[in-house]
């Protein structure tokens, strides 16, 4: 009888690398799950709270309006499913842009590493920041956010949101929420995290704070605002990667940078310190979503304040650095003077020595010979 040995092997273990790799398809099939239990009466209940907006209301439309009645939306803790849901999305999506887009270019442009990290990191956030400023400008003058700027303060607490409005958010914190894996993704330098984990808890905390006090409208133009001076940035950094000679995108991001932070402090204090300070509702109620009290008025002040001047701080160390760069690279470089001496040397004595000076495996003058053979 033959005798079956016994195999050593081991089950297949998800490794490190297998995981880097295989992320996106990871990541796709938990996507399908709940995509997949939409299509079964036990699980679609499940499903539906991961796919689909939460917490929405008929509100009737009036007798002497001839427009219908309106869906509107609230949040609630239900929401942190959708935005899981929508954070696996954005890690898909970002894995698309990476592979059939970055990657091509990158192999065209040979790229040194830290080129090739900066120019993946502008190339994702370009188009994210282009496809949001566009959607939120779309958002912004469907709801007539531009022809009445005092809808920013007027009837708060805006705690009922349009489907766009609600959407917009969940995606925004499911995208910047998505950022946290994509750094073990992407095989992030450890020097860079640090930087990477302050922007990304920044984006968090105003988009959720803007969320949850039920300052949806001011955030949104904000986020608009600053998206749009973001994208500038980043696309003007991938020309600098094809084209180190272009610089006059960085020159007008530099001004809309320093326009931008001062539309943002004017239009703060202009909804929160004027606007929601002379609102007759000023007491905290939770049921209904009022946040207008004093306290948390300083405090939303006093995020947005700190977190511009930390900006330019920024900026401003930027540009210096970018200046420093830029006069050494124009700097000629400083040529040595050569050591003048007194009188003209000799054919005979530049043949011994250096600049007319004998040296010591040179040969003798005639004089000294003259004197040896005597």
């Amino acid at each position: 009888m033959a005798i079956r040995k016994k195999s050593n092997k081991s089950p297949p273990v998800l490794s490190h690398e297998f995981i880097l790799q295989n992320h996106a398809d990871i990541v796709s099939c938990l996507a399908m799950v709940f995509l997949l239990g939409l299509m079964f009466e036990i699980t679609a209940k499940a499903s539906i709270i991961f796919v689909t907006l939460q917490y929405n209301v008929t509100i009737p439309a009036a007798e002497e309006q001839a427009t219908e009645s309106a869906s509107l939306y609230y949040y609630g803790i239900k929401d942190l499913a959708t935005v899981f849901f929508y954070m696996l999305v954005a890690i898909i999506i970002h894995a698309i842009i990476q592979e059939y887009v970055l990657d091509k270019i990158n192999r065209r442009m040979h790229f040194s590493k830290t080129k090739h990290s900066k120019f993946n990191e502008s190339g994702q956030l370009s188009a994210f920041y282009l496809f949001a400023c566009v959607w939120g400008t779309f958002i912004l003058v469907s709801e007539n956010y531009i022809s009445d700027p005092t809808i920013l303060w007027r009837a708060y607490p805006h705690n009922l949101m349009s489907f766009q409005m609600k959407f917009f958010y969940v995606s925004q914190l499911a995208y910047w929420l998505h950022a946290f894996p994509e750094l073990y993704f992407q095989k992030t330098k450890k020097e860079d995290i640090p930087r990477q984990l302050v922007y990304i808890g920044l984006y968090l905390f105003h988009i959720a704070g803007a969320y949850l006090l039920n300052l949806n409208h001011l955030g949104l133009v904000l986020l608009v605002l600053h998206y749009f001076v973001e994208f500038l940035f980043h696309i003007s950094r991938l020309f600098y990667f094809s084209n180190e000679k272009y610089q006059k995108g960085f020159s007008l991001w530099a001004v809309l940078f320093v326009l931008g932070r001062l539309l943002t402090l004017i239009l703060s204090v202009l909804t929160v310190g004027f606007g929601l300070a002379r609102a007759e509702n000023q007491k905290l109620d939770f049921s209904t979503g009022n946040f207008n009290v004093l306290a948390v008025r300083i405090a939303v002040l006093a995020s947005i304040c700190i977190t511009q001047a930390f900006m330019m701080w920024k900026f401003i160390n930027f540009q210096l650095r970018r200046w420093r760069e830029h006069s050494t690279f124009q700097a000629p470089p400083v040529k040595k003077k050569p050591a003048v001496t007194k009188g003209r040397p000799s054919r005979k004595g530049t043949e011994n020595g250096v600049n007319g000076t004998v040296t010591a495996n040179g040969a003798d003058s005639p004089r000294n010979r003259k004197e040896k053979s005597s």
